[in-house]
């Protein structure tokens, strides 16, 4: 197992990264969790828990929280990308994220694990697939000794939190899934639970041989069970 006892953390209240930062709490091996946002997660409590209100667009106010942890997550992202213009979408998307990182790797952190999605590259006709590609290409630039890179497809949240379009999503994706076989297994949807939770487990995961993970559905499967 590698040492991941100081983990920082930034996006804990987003259907994701709540679950990430539910599971490690309750982990023993942890020996802090610093949780970085701009409303705390109220769920989340517990002895090694350190919660911060941070400005995620000024990394001066939250860069001093850094020093001394050894992993970084970042499960910062955008519900509805469609809903906002393109480029405030790279504001939180890409330039808060890259930020964050650049910090952690200046502060010390050896390992950094992104949420990011299934189809991501810098050259993309997507915007959104283009410009989490671009956050990728920058994140392996800022060289961690460790980089794990989370591809989930559609992620299933408990309830309907953004209208007909996931309503419509939630309804269909457990009889599509099982169309997706072989490599295209990655297409399908993995709850939010299951996926935070994996997460969680792969800071654990002794990992020597790539410095660059790129995670998709069957590995989340295998870290959560």
């Amino acid at each position: 197992m590698s040492h991941s006892n100081k983990i920082i953390m930034l996006g804990a209240t987003g259907a994701v990264g709540n679950n990430v930062a539910l599971t490690l709490s309750k982990m023993q091996s942890v020996q802090q969790l610093t949780l970085l946002g701009r409303r705390p997660a109220e769920n989340v409590a517990g002895q090694s828990i350190f919660q911060h209100e941070i400005d995620i667009f000024s990394p001066k106010s939250y860069e001093h929280f850094l020093k001394g942890h050894d992993c970084a997550i970042c499960a910062l992202g955008v519900g509805q990308p469609s809903k906002m213009s393109k480029e405030e979408f790279i504001k939180i998307d890409k330039n808060a994220v890259l930020d964050f990182a650049t910090a952690c790797k200046k502060a010390g952190v050896t390992h950094f694990e992104l949420l990011s999605s299934v189809g991501v590259s810098s050259t993309s006709s997507s915007f959104y697939l283009r410009t989490k590609g671009e956050l990728e290409e920058g994140l392996k630039a800022l060289g961690f000794e460790r980089l794990s890179l989370f591809h989930p497809s559609m992620i299933m949240t408990p309830t309907n939190r953004y209208g007909l379009s996931q309503a419509i999503t939630l309804a269909v994706m457990p009889f599509l899934d099982p169309l997706f076989i072989g490599s295209f297994n990655k297409l399908r949807s993995i709850s939010a639970a299951r996926l935070g939770a994996a997460m969680a487990m792969n800071l654990f995961k002794n990992n020597s041989t790539n410095r660059v993970d790129i995670l998709n559905w069957r590995d989340f499967i295998e870290l959560s069970k």
